[in-house]
């Protein structure tokens, strides 16, 4: 992507804490309603598009602009198990009509609260306009992004929850993490800083076994897809690298570098997808965002907006 890419009109203090999010205790109950559910998200999953709304993040909102993500269940059992979901309209319908975007006519990221068990997959919709795919899951309470354009309409990232039940542990602290190991030998590194507010320079670095990786393969077009999740309410930022596989400057490694705006300070969960070998691996890494160098002017806010 040659343009910055913006994630903007973040709300101050949402409700949405991470302690919240696994209050549910060391059981998640099939009876126990999926955690962090905000009264503007509830709002929302009603089919309100209030004002208010606007001002969310990507993949805060279940409904948005008209359009609305619905699980055909939202609590599944621990393991590899289908999720089926459709984007419905204004009036209920099912959408069956979407653009294709990197590849693809809809991005699906599956995370648990806790940042772990991260999965980027790419479901398949049926002529009825039901998507589905195999997701692994543990237990715990789960937070499910779909990042799509519907023909003629808007790019939207829409988010809901997804409650496993079973026996789950607090997860321990989360610390800022600028390297990580991956199997096979692969190790990702990340130099340069976050600033809430300002356009941020992030470069990804790929070797494995110590040397540097030169021959990463395009993925869904790019040599890398970078999804940023916000510590706490799960805010969400998908972003692609600058340059594109076969442009004739771009290099296949070892450096991966991506532009992007994270809207306020705190800590961010980063999760590269890169191919090597037709593997498609992921690296966990944490940023913490400082306070801008010097003062802005916010951009303007996109309503449902997402990096791509």
């Amino acid at each position: 992507m040659s343009a910055p890419t913006t994630l903007t009109g973040f709300a101050a203090a949402l409700a949405l804490a991470f302690g919240g999010a696994w209050a549910l205790g060391s059981f998640v109950g099939p009876d126990a309603p999926a955690a962090a559910h905000g009264d503007a998200h509830a709002s929302e999953a009603t089919g309100e598009d209030a004002a208010s709304s606007d001002a969310l993040p990507a993949g805060l909102a279940t409904s948005r602009e008209g359009h609305t993500l619905d699980l055909t269940d939202d609590v599944l059992d621990a393991g590899t198990r289908q999720l089926a979901f459709a984007v419905r309209n204004a009036t209920g319908a099912p959408v069956t009509a979407f653009d294709v975007e990197h590849d693809k006519r809809l991005h699906l990221i599956v995370v648990r609260r806790d940042h772990t068990g991260f999965q980027h997959v790419h479901p398949v919709m049926d002529e009825e306009g039901t998507w589905r795919t195999e997701v692994d899951l543990a237990p715990g309470s789960w937070r499910v992004f779909a990042d799509f354009t519907p023909t003629g309409g808007p790019a939207l990232t829409l988010g809901t929850d997804l409650a496993v039940p079973g026996p789950t542990t607090t997860p321990p602290a989360s610390a800022p993490t600028r390297t990580a190991k991956v199997d096979d030998g692969f190790e990702v590194s990340v130099t340069g800083d976050l600033r809430g507010g300002e356009h941020s320079t992030l470069r990804l670095q790929i070797s494995r076994d110590g040397s540097p990786v030169t021959d990463l393969e395009p993925y869904l077009g790019a040599y890398g897809h970078l999804v940023a999740l916000r510590e706490g309410d799960l805010g969400y930022l998908h972003v692609h690298p600058d340059g594109t596989p076969g442009d004739g400057h771009t290099p296949a490694g070892p450096a991966v570098d991506f532009t992007a705006e994270v809207p306020t300070v705190g800590r961010y969960h980063l999760y590269l997808d890169f191919k090597h070998g037709g593997v498609v691996r992921t690296a966990h890494l944490v940023l913490d965002a400082t306070p801008p160098s010097t003062t802005t002017t916010p951009s303007p806010a996109v309503p449902g907006g997402h990096g791509h």
